[in-house]
């Protein structure tokens, strides 16, 4: 059933996140190094904090140290540690870590999951996923043409690849390449685990991007003749795509309360200046104009969080809820968006400096519009849907046929 309260267990959860969040992440926000995130020397004690309190890795089950939550109670967490570039990395669920974390739950043999989940689990070691390719879309991996061909007990990976996010500095990355170029184009490309100090992998430069708030950079890397054992195909062959939608699902259930939860601090940031900030004998909340702003930016978030509230019970219930959360990814990315800009607008050109965190939340924020497919690419998704659910009732709503 729908209802709109959270459980006394999600309560307190939150209520404790929260507390984490204000005590110990946002003060240490000032010591973040761009595409390097906190020092080892802050980050370790706060992710302690975290585990003592029994809040780390809530997307991963409880046998690897997780939570074991639902969908619900993920997006509700998301949306308080999102609030802050650090949070997800404190709390044992950043990006792409959490979504490699997932792959290997659901595909790893035991074997894999003891040298590589485990300890990615408990942020002993960072991961990367690299599919992006330069030369064909970013949104579509049934164009990719990266190769691994068979030769003997191994795989030989020859791909170029960028955007692989987190290279730099990660252990591990799992790779997706086209194993079977004759079968459909579900069906063509298989996952793979490579250990980045495999002499075939090689990291050719981090892509300088908008935004730098993700450890390890946005690279540029190449599979030569790289040469990995058969035990480090994950999933059986052809099952790329199958797995690759594990991560993705879950991750914009993730990313877009993470984006409310940057939203609301936005719109706090807005609130809390127009109430101080003078114009003449009246503040800026004092203008409609600024009023109007609050309005459409609570509208907005409440919406949003609505949307992906319901896409997540969905999951919960064991619907893949795909239309859902091709609805939250575009609509959720632009509220992101939205709300950041009035903010900034709002504060004028001191928006625009490092004394308020919104200028790096809305450099950071563009790129949700691109990053696990684009918004049109989400858009057309919930067309097709709408279409067929409207084209399957009208049949069903036809008229008998009159008997002659």
């Amino acid at each position: 059933m729908f209802h709109f309260t959270e459980s006394e267990e999600q309560r307190r959860m939150l209520d404790k996140a929260t507390e984490i969040m204000d005590k110990y992440v946002f003060p240490n926000e000032k010591y973040m190094v761009p595409h390097r995130g906190l020092p080892d020397e802050i980050l370790k004690p706060l992710q302690q904090i975290v585990k003592d309190n029994g809040l780390w890795a809530a997307h991963l089950p409880k046998e690897y140290g997780g939570m074991g939550m639902g969908f619900v109670s993920l997006g509700l967490l998301s949306e308080v540690i999102g609030q802050s570039p650090i949070g997800p990395y404190s709390f044992g669920s950043m990006a792409p870590d959490a979504g490699n974390g997932e792959i290997l739950v659901h595909a790893a043999t035991e074997e894999q999951k003891e040298k590589y989940l485990r300890p990615l689990a408990n942020y002993e070691i960072r991961s990367c996923f690299a599919m992006t390719e330069p030369e064909v879309s970013g949104s579509d991996p049934r164009t990719l043409q990266g190769t691994a061909v068979k030769d003997g007990d191994e795989w030989v990976i020859n791909a170029h690849k960028w955007y692989t996010t987190g290279a730099e500095g990660a252990a591990f990355a799992i790779a997706m390449v086209v194993t079977d170029p004759a079968a459909d184009p579900y069906n063509r490309t298989s996952l793979f685990i490579v250990d980045t100090d495999n002499p075939g992998f090689e990291i050719v430069r981090e892509v300088p991007v908008l935004g730098d708030h993700y450890v390890g950079g946005h690279c540029e890397v190449r599979f030569s003749n790289c040469r990995i054992p058969e035990k480090n195909m994950l999933g059986r062959r052809g099952e790329g795509f199958k797995l690759a939608q594990l991560r993705l699902g879950p991750g914009r259930i993730t990313h877009a309360m993470r984006w409310i939860g940057v939203a609301r601090r936005s719109l706090n940031e807005m609130i809390a200046y127009s109430l101080t900030k003078k114009d003449g004998n009246k503040t800026l909340a004092d203008s409609q104009i600024i009023q109007n702003y609050i309005a459409d930016s609570e509208a907005e978030i409440q919406a949003s969080r609505l949307l992906t509230l319901h896409a997540a019970w969905k999951m919960d219930q064991g619907d893949e809820a795909r239309k859902e959360v091709s609805l939250i990814k575009f609509y959720g990315a632009q509220v992101l968006n939205n709300v950041i800009d009035r903010a900034i607008q709002t504060l004028g050109m001191y928006g625009l400096t490092p004394n308020t965190p919104l200028e790096g939340l809305y450099r950071e924020a563009r790129a949700a519009r691109i990053y696990d497919g684009a918004d049109e690419v989400h858009r057309m998704v919930v067309a097709r849907h709408v279409l067929k659910e409207y084209q399957a009732k009208e049949r069903l709503n036809e008229p008998a046929a009159v008997p002659k």
